[in-house]
């Protein structure tokens, strides 16, 4: 399962917002989250991997999540883009 976003906070995805969707994607163990950017893939559970997406305002992401609870990890996932602001679903 997976969903785009386009990166609408003016800071792009730094530490703070960077923690937020690890510790989310964490707490789902049985499945595995990757963010695609910009050509690369990293997992979601890794905050280094994270930034280094070097992401901006504008960018867009892909949330990949595989797995037990892949729909539920991706609504979470997604929440956390959304109610903080750092993005939008690209439709």
């Amino acid at each position: 399962m997976e969903r785009v976003f386009r990166i609408t906070d003016e800071d792009g995805i730094h530490a703070r917002p960077a923690t937020a969707l690890v510790n989310t994607a964490n707490k789902f163990s049985g499945a595995e989250a990757f963010a695609e950017a910009n050509g690369k893939k990293v997992t979601l559970k890794s905050i280094l991997g994270v930034l280094s997406l070097g992401l901006e305002q504008g960018d867009l992401i892909t949330i990949i999540v595989e797995g037990d609870n892949a729909a539920e990890a991706l609504q979470a996932l997604t929440d956390v883009m959304v109610n903080e602001g750092l993005g939008e679903v690209n439709a």
